[in-house]
Parts: structure tokens; sequence; C-alpha cells
């Protein structure tokens, strides 16, 4: 089937194309970055993680995301979610891969991850991350190809596939459970440290990874002859309501409990985010910026006459998205590290340079999801006809 990726019209390769150049230049100031060190980015010696790691964080959501239609599909025998579930594991793959890279592109050294191979550590959050990571990378490989394939050839996938379709899902759940341990594990991080991080990361990441496919779904519409319906991305867009309700919900029980216990390590984060703390507030527009868009996206989606227009849903999706990316990328780096636990205040400002690597990085991964959907569509327009 890879063959598919290769055949499009003059937009499909113009598309790929400018992605290509994007990863080219990424790569190239990559390899300085290699060359010279990570001194090129923002990090610090207060600031040990940026926005490589945001991204990271963020992606691992969008990743666990795609279980909101494996789940109903497979497990609830929902068949309006039939042709969209391919397109869920897809960007789940995509995803991954950005995930992975960012890990690398921030390990300054990109051979130090055979370390965790080498030497391996039972007792290390980070290990089983890379367990949790590259386990559901190949899970996702080996159902989304073979079912694909078998819907190709007009057969029932294989009956081994169906276990490892039901481990996806408790193991899409693991990948930002323990990405959130890695942070909420530290302590001396206030801001980390609390129990309801992990459903944190995982009501953002069923608002914004469903998000994305809503996108992409009405993308596909539009370049294509194949329609992943409109049933689909209705529920779909139900369950974005619902996700980001929680997540907000989640994020004002964390302000309840920090300020009205007047814990001074946990306000002090908040503080420094949204209203600046000792004159310093470089994210406090960000975060205002990204508050504002979980709450237009929350009343775009949740009033059944603004979700049904699927104008309006793209705009709340888009919306949404940036919102939960400003949240928990730029808001949970920044907002972790500063002030640091000796309450000191040296702010984190990603470089021109980091910022380039790391688009770098989502044109890669956009450039893996282009095909993998060219794949996927042009098999459904196949078997369609």
């Amino acid at each position: 089937m890879l063959e598919l990726a290769l055949k499009g019209g003059k937009k499909y390769y113009g598309w790929m194309t400018l992605l290509v150049v994007i990863v080219g230049i990424g790569f190239l100031l990559y390899l300085r970055q290699l060359d010279f060190g990570l001194g090129i980015t923002g990090l610090s010696r207060d600031t040990s993680w940026g926005f490589y790691i945001a991204n990271f964080t963020f992606l691992v959501g969008v990743a666990a995301g795609g279980v909101m239609v494996v789940l109903p599909y497979y497990l609830h025998d929902y068949k309006a979610f039939g042709k969209v579930t391919i397109l869920g594991e897809f960007l789940a793959i995509a995803s991954v891969l950005m995930c992975l890279t960012f890990i690398l592109v921030d390990l300054g050294q990109p051979m130090r991850a055979f370390n965790v191979l080498l030497y391996p550590t039972l007792n290390s959050v980070l290990f089983w991350d890379a367990v949790v990571l590259n386990g559901y990378l190949f899970l996702n490989i080996i159902i989304g190809w073979n079912v694909l394939e078998a819907e190709r050839n007009g057969v029932h996938y294989q009956p081994w596939l169906k276990p490892l379709i039901y481990l996806s899902i408790p193991w899409a759940i693991s990948i930002h459970t323990v990405t959130a341990y890695l942070y909420c594990g530290l302590p001396g991080r206030g801001f980390w440290m609390t129990a309801i991080l992990a459903p944190r990361f995982l009501s953002s990441a069923f608002a914004a990874g469903p998000a994305l496919l809503i996108l992409c779904c009405l993308i596909i519409r539009r370049v294509s002859s194949f329609d992943p319906g409109r049933e689909q991305i209705q529920s779909l867009a139900k369950i974005v309501a619902y996700a980001i309700c929680i997540n907000v919900f989640f994020f004002l029980c964390e302000i309840f409990v920090a300020f009205y216990s007047q814990i001074p390590e946990h306000m002090d984060h908040i503080k420094y985010l949204f209203v600046g703390l000792h004159g310093h507030g470089a994210y406090v527009p960000w975060m205002w910026a990204s508050f504002i868009l979980m709450i237009v996206g929350i009343i775009l989606t949740v009033i059944p006459t603004t979700r049904k227009n699927e104008g309006v849903l793209a705009v709340a999706c888009v919306a949404i998205f940036l919102g939960t990316w400003i949240d928990k990328g730029l808001g949970m780096i920044a907002g972790g590290f500063t002030p640091s636990p000796l309450h000191e205040i040296n702010e984190y400002i990603p470089s021109l340079q980091e910022v380039v690597i790391a688009l770098g990085v989502w044109a890669m991964g956009f450039l893996v999801l282009t095909a993998l959907f060219k794949i996927a569509v042009s098999v459904k327009e196949e078997t369609r006809s």
C-alpha cells in the first residue's frame, strides 16, 4: 500500500514539498545545535526542560486522544466510527513519532537515548515512559496497517489482532498517565506536585486529539471524494465538548485548592502565569489567551446550533487545540520551573533556533501524517468504488 502515498495531484506534491523544506531547515539548525550544544536554546540552570518537552507533553495527549475513536468502535461496536478509526490510529502514529523526535532533540546528544535500553532502571518513570510510548507506536502501526490491508482486500482483519486492539485502549491511557507522573513525581515543584495532574492531562488529551482529528476530517472531505461522515464528526465534537469542559473544571479546582488553602508555593506559580510575579510576567498574555480560547471552544461546542455548523465547529476546534497547547505546553513548563524551589525567578524564553527546530519536527510529523492519510483515503475510495 505504500505506493498509494506516491500518487497525487499538484496540490498534494506542493504541500509535501513545503513540509520537506521546513523539515530541512529545522534539521540544518539541529545540526548546529548538535555541534554547539543546547546553549542555542533558551534553557538555563534553573530551566532544564523547555519548548521541546512542552511540545512532547502536548503531543503525547494528541496521540492518546486517538483512543476516543478506537474505544467506541471496537469495544462498544459503534459502527459509525468505522470510517474514522483508521484516521485516529494514523494520527496517533504521527504524534508518537513527533514525541520521540522531540525527546531526541532535547537530549543534546541523541545517542544517550540508548542508555534507556542498555541500562534499564525499573524504578525510573522515564524508563516506563519510553516503554509505553514505543509500545503504543508499534501497536498502532501493526493494528492500523493490518486492518486497512484487510479492508482493501475485502476481508475481516485477522483474529490475532483483537487482543492487540483491546490492549491498545488501556495502553493509550497509560502513555499520558506515565507522562504526567514524570511531572508530579518531582518534589520541590509545587505546580506539578498534584494528584490531579494525570486526570488533567487526560482530559486535555481527549479534547485536543479529537479536535485535530475533526479538522483533518473536514480537510479530507474538501480535498478528496471520501467523506468521513457528518454523524462521525458530530460525535467527535461532543467528545471534545465534554473533555474541554472537564479540563477547565480541573484547572479551576487547582486554583481553588491553592488560593483557598493559601499554599504559597502553589499560588506563586499560578500568579506568575496569570498576573506576573515580582515584575516578571512573560507568559501572562499567553495564559489568558489560552483560557479565553478554551472558553470560546466550550461555548461553540456545547451549544448544539453552533456545534452542528461545521464552519463554526472548525473555528472551535482550532481554538481548543491552540488553547490546550498553550496551557499544557508552554504554561506547564514555564509555570513549573518559575519560580524555582529557591523562590528565584529566572524566566525561560524559547530562542528562535529552538522554535524553528520544533517547527521542523512538527513538519516531519505532518509529512508522515499526510502520507498515511493519503494511503487510508485511497483505500477507502478504492473499496467504495
